[in-house]
């Protein structure tokens, strides 16, 4: 397993000695350098990380606002990197896996490299213990003849996992490189796009109304035409979604089954 790291510093010679020490590490690769808040905003919603080495006091958005706009479910496993320990009970508080002050040791890099290797191998664990169950099942209903969707989706929201019964979600919503999962009151970021996630769906129960918007059908409670291309749905909570021609004909034909 290779890391793509990326490091967030607005100091040269931080960023240079950081890359340097990464390079002796096996399995870490250094895919990409900030050196502003605005510029690992950036590159965050581009490319897929797997841990970010991050500043705190950085010129503009700093680390800890980085992660207020990116949001801490969206984010990869983080680790700050900072010449102030007086930040650290923060950033614990925001779930970042380890705090490294300035200048960095050797010995104390590969330890938190450790960490995050743990945690990453950890989370693919769990999905992986997934996907095996729905292929056993699968086996004990006649294999290729039959197939499984997902029942539950793992998500990651910092140091805490969750998992969300699938019968439960209501409505999904786009959101860049990330699928909105609306349950009830809450609402759960899911690392896949809005398109990778409706392969996994059951399309008897969740159709694609809009773009970006899926729907449970089983919500549903009252479906609007507005014109010739345009339409709505209102869901059994009273929340109104839009909804495109297409999606209307992909409702009404689930419907009629």
């Amino acid at each position: 397993m290779t890391l793509k790291a990326l490091i967030a510093d607005d100091e040269p010679l931080a960023r240079e000695r950081l890359r340097f020490l990464l390079s002796g590490q096996e399995g870490v690769e250094v895919a990409g350098e900030c050196r502003n808040g605005r510029e690992v905003i950036a590159a965050l919603k581009e490319t897929r990380f797997d841990v970010l080495f991050l500043d705190i006091q950085m010129p503009g958005i700093d680390g800890f606002e980085v992660i207020e706009q990116i949001g801490s479910a969206n984010m990869p496993v983080t680790v700050f990197v900072t010449a102030h320990n007086q930040y650290a009970v923060q950033a614990f508080k925001i779930h970042a896996l380890d705090y490294l002050t300035k200048p960095v040791e050797p010995e104390r890099l590969q330890a938190t490299l450790a960490r995050v290797k743990e945690r990453i191998a950890s989370q693919a664990a769990l999905m992986t213990q997934e996907q095996l169950k729905s292929v056993l099942t699968s086996l004990q209903h006649g294999g290729a003849a039959r197939q499984e969707f997902s029942k539950r989706l793992l998500v990651h929201n910092g140091a805490k996992d969750s998992f969300v019964n699938v019968n439960d979600i209501e409505w999904i919503e786009a959101a860049d490189y990330y699928a909105c999962l609306h349950v009830g009151t809450k609402s759960f970021m899911f690392r896949e796009t809005i398109k990778q996630l409706s392969r996994t769906l059951d399309p008897e129960r969740f159709v694609r109304i809009h773009r970006s918007i899926i729907v449970n059908v089983d919500q549903v409670r009252e479906i609007f035409r507005e014109g010739q291309s345009e339409g709505s749905v209102v869901l059994t909570n009273g929340q109104r979604l839009k909804m495109s021609k297409a999606g209307w004909q992909s409702l009404l034909a689930v419907s009629r089954r």
